[in-house]
């Protein structure tokens, strides 16, 4: 199965957790970019950077979700947000 550099990441360190996660969580073991200052223009091409490899992420997971690697373990809920684990189909796509 055909997965991108940041699904396939984004994948393993899900398969690995030995408990349900958050995604979003995992996001800064992934990004390269380095993150913007605070109060930095929206111009700033660190910024920029940073945002688009944000965007990927979030493109990445769900997609993961779509195509069913990853399941909702535990729907959001106000205080949380959705917490998943890998499928079957979903540690069988890393092997």
């Amino acid at each position: 199965m055909d997965l991108s550099r940041d699904e396939r990441e984004l994948l393993r360190l899900i398969s690995q957790a030995t408990e349900p996660v958050d995604m979003f969580d995992l996001f800064p073991q992934i990004t390269t970019a380095p993150r913007p200052e605070l109060g930095s223009p929206d111009d700033d091409p660190v910024r920029v950077t940073w945002t688009e490899e944000q965007l990927e992420l979030c493109r990445a997971s769900l997609e993961l979700w779509q195509r069913e690697l990853v399941r909702v373990v535990h729907p959001a809920n106000g205080e949380r947000p959705d917490l998943v684990e890998a499928t079957d189909a979903g540690r069988a796509a890393l092997a």
